[in-house]
């Protein structure tokens, strides 16, 4: 497998198979172009034989350069469980503490149970936020010191 920081060529190779990597839910309007525009020193890519396994999609806070945030995470699903994900979380908190960060932020929505899984595995504490995105829309806030 080859990793490497993601360009905007990209962006089509991922977004092509978003959905139905998350079983047929729409998601390509969660992930717009200017993040494989944007966030390129910090976002990945892995790819085996010329084909997307997973990809990594995060950056620094503008708001708080202490603070980064991971907003997508893809993994084939023949390849989720074997430690690919892990690799690009490791990779990414290494990037992100070179640039002066020492905690990380990734939110998910209450009914992704896998997530809240797997992101308990990795450290991350877990709080529920009401009404996050507006009235009746919950989310899972994770935060990990790094």
């Amino acid at each position: 497998m080859e990793i490497r920081n993601i360009t905007v060529e990209d962006y089509d190779k991922v977004i092509n198979v978003l959905n139905e990597w998350w079983g047929g839910r729409q998601m390509t309007h969660l992930l717009p172009r200017l993040f494989f525009e944007h966030f390129q020193p910090t976002s990945f890519i892995v790819e085996e034989n010329g084909h997307l396994s997973a990809f990594i999609i995060g950056f620094v806070s503008q708001s708080d350069p202490n603070q980064a945030y991971i907003h997508f995470v893809g993994v084939h699903p023949k390849l989720r469980k074997n430690g690919v994900a892990r690799k690009l979380y490791e990779l990414f908190f290494e990037q992100v503490r070179l640039l002066g960060c020492n905690k990380v932020h990734c939110i998910t929505s209450p009914i992704n149970e896998g997530s809240i899984a797997y992101h308990k595995s990795m450290g991350f504490s877990v709080s529920l936020a009401p009404n996050y995105e507006g009235v009746g829309q919950d989310r899972i806030l994770f935060s990990k010191d790094i």
